[in-house]
Order: structure tokens, then C-alpha cells, then sequence
């Protein structure tokens, strides 16, 4: 594989150019320190099969040109993407082959596959989403809590998400709540409570290090290899 890593610069992305090594062949980050290029117009055309992002998600608009550009794959391992970012997305997808993820984890994959079973089980309970980061993230809630939100959702259709619940807010049948926590150097927990009234059954991923998810970029960008045109996510790598 021959990568261009966006975001080179960032911790993540100096994770996964020492996990690649010889197969980066490109670096781009907007600082433009440690003789990386500041753009990907001062990289110029690179011969590479996959571009990798861990930039910020507001780059993406000049990632997925730059994808198309060299015919390359592209790996987003950013969040936070408003809506209009998320058509670029979609809409490259349509051109390119485009991995997408809330999250990296394979644990988190496999998170969300357990919390949609456990949710068609108990199609009356409460469910609530817990997430937790270090105090310098910016999004909330997290990109992963709206994962686990959508696995959820493929079994309950209505399920309307309740993010930040406060005040008069007496909660509803369709309800699904979603809780941030920004504290200290918190990694990433994220937790599914499901109350049926009578039991709770607790489903919980934590993050140990951020290598993690370097791992799951440099696992998704392998998989990725030989895809045609489409838009691939971790419950498509799990399938």
C-alpha cells in the first residue's frame, strides 16, 4: 500500500506514519513544520493508492478532492462533520472508494453490533448512551455515541435522539438519551445502559490509548485495498 497521510503532523497522524513507515508516501498538515507540505497543492500529484485523514474534519472538502485528483481511496478518521461536509462525503463515494467511521475501534465496532441485538431484544426498554473525553475535544456528543445511536436505531425505526437532556423534559417512548462527559485525559468510554424496569444490562467500551484507533486506520486502509467506488464503514470490515 502507498498512503498520503493528512493531518501528518497531529498525534494520530505521527501514530500511523510510524505503523506504515516506508508505505507513506506523501504528508500534508497545516502547520508545515518537519518539512511535511502545508496543502496538498504544495505536495503536488503523489502516486498513492489511499489517502488517510486525521486532520480536522473541516478539511475534508480539500482531502476528498485531492482523492479523486489522484485516484486514490480515502480513509476519513475525522468527526464532527456537519451535514454539508457529510454530502461531500456521500457524494465522493459516488466517484471514489470512501471509508467512513465515527470511530476506528474494532471494539467499538463490535460495540455497536452487540448494542443493535441487545436493543431488538428488549424492544420496550430505556436505553441511554454515556460517552466520555478528555476536556479538550470539541464535538459533542462524540461521534461514536452517534454510532452506537444509528446501530440502535436500525432496530427501532422511531427512536429520536435526546442529546443533553435537561429541564421539564419527561421522557418519551421513542426517546434514546445521549450524555457527554468532558473531564481530564479521558480517552474515550462509551457505555449503553438498556432498563427494561425489572434488569439493566450495561454494555461498555473504554479506550486505553489512542493507538488504538491508529491501528484501526492503518486496519480500515488495508481493507480498503482493491475496493471499487462506495462508501464502506467498520461494520462493513466486521462483515
Amino acid at each position: 500500500m502507498k498512503a498520503v497521510i493528512c493531518g501528518a503532523n497531529g498525534a494520530m497522524g505521527k501514530l500511523i506514519c510510524g505503523i506504515l513507515g516506508d508505505e507513506v508516501v506523501g504528508k500534508v498538515s497545516i502547520d508545515g513544520e518537519n518539512g511535511v507540505a502545508k496543502t496538498f497543492d504544495a505536495l503536488g500529484i503523489v502516486d498513492a493508492d489511499m489517502v488517510i485523514d486525521f486532520s480536522h474534519h473541516t478539511a475534508i472538502s480539500g482531502v476528498l478532492d485531492y482523492a479523486k485528483k489522484i485516484g486514490a481511496a480515502a480513509v476519513i478518521g475525522t468527526t464532527g462533520h456537519t451535514e454539508e461536509e457529510k454530502a461531500l462525503i456521500y457524494a465522493a463515494a459516488q466517484e471514489i472508494p470512501v471509508f467512513f467511521s465515527g470511530n476506528m475501534s474494532l471494539g467499538v465496532a463490535v460495540l455497536c453490533r452487540l448494542a443493535r441485538e441487545a436493543a431488538g431484544y428488549f424492544p420496550d426498554a430505556d436505553i441511554e448512551i454515556v460517552e466520555a473525553h478528555h476536556n479538550r475535544k470539541v464535538d459533542a456528543p462524540s461521534g461514536t455515541a452517534l454510532m452506537l445511536f444509528n446501530a440502535i436505531k436500525a432496530v427501532r425505526p422511531n427512536a429520536v435522539a435526546n442529546c443533553g437532556r435537561s429541564g421539564e423534559c419527561k421522557r418519551t417512548k421513542d426517546e434514546i438519551g445521549i450524555s457527554s462527559l468532558r473531564l481530564g485525559n479521558v480517552v474515550g468510554v462509551h457505555e449503553v445502559h438498556i432498563h427494561t424496569g425489572t434488569q439493566c444490562l450495561t454494555l461498555k467500551h473504554e479506550a486505553v490509548t489512542r493507538a488504538m484507533l491508529a491501528d484501526g486506520a492503518v486496519a480500515a486502509a488495508r481493507f480498503m485495498e482493491g475496493k471499487g467506488v462506495g462508501l464502506y464503514d467498520m461494520e462493513s470490515m466486521l462483515s
